[in-house]
């Protein structure tokens, strides 16, 4: 599997584009395996599942309509997407246990910086407690939005690493209300981009297996 880093800001119609191009190949059998990181400028996506009314800022950012599972979600500066093509056939033809783990790649990544990441039952992406807030506040961390054709995967997770976390203001992230957002650096973790990579590609050749530079 390539693993794929890129520099600056990432376009997200470009984004689609390569995603799309690179699951094609690689279904074809014409192409490696591939993880992308990338940071967006700031835009809200629409998901296959997403509700008009929980675009609360239609003119805020640019929104895009993506064929990814789930419905509303902010990318921007200072937060990591990696966009997951892989073949599942070749491992597990599951969607739900591709998406578990997913969850398990991201938790085992905010494990090395000491944050306690968590599942939820009926929410996808991972959370964590924020006991200093009141009893049973839980913020989102990683969010997580797939799309699977010929079973090659594209679109992919999410961390907050230091976004401004006042730009989700514009959404009900993920159409889950009564939940906040928050990242590394508002939990007390300033982490840099570099660091963050690291521990990514650590946790996910636990998870997936091996990766190389492209």
């Amino acid at each position: 599997m390539e693993w794929v880093i890129a520099e600056g800001l990432t376009a997200y119609e470009d984004a689609v584009i390569e995603m799309e191009a690179r699951a094609a190949a690689i279904a074809a059998g014409q192409a490696a395996e591939r993880v992308w990181l990338v940071e967006h400028p700031p835009l809200y996506t629409a998901g296959t599942s997403a509700r008009e009314h929980d675009l609360i800022a239609p003119v805020r950012f640019p929104v895009f309509k993506t064929g990814r599972g789930g419905q509303f979600t902010y990318h921007g500066p200072g937060q990591r997407v990696a966009y997951v093509m892989l073949d599942l056939s070749r491992r597990k033809p599951d969607l739900r246990a591709f998406v578990h783990a997913l969850e398990a790649w991201i938790i085992e990544t905010l494990f090395a910086f000491n944050i306690r990441g968590e599942r939820r039952e009926g929410r996808v992406g991972v959370w964590v407690s924020r006991p200093e807030k009141g009893a049973g506040i839980e913020d989102k961390i990683a969010a997580i939005g797939i799309r699977v054709r010929r079973w090659v995967s594209f679109h992919g997770i999410s961390i907050n690493v230091e976004p401004r976390l006042s730009h989700y203001d514009g959404i009900v992230p993920c159409g889950v209300k009564g939940h906040g957002v928050t990242s590394l650096a508002d939990l007390g973790w300033p982490v840099t981009m570099p660091e963050l990579d690291a521990a990514l590609r650590v946790a996910f050749e636990e998870v997936f297996g091996e990766t190389r530079f492209a």
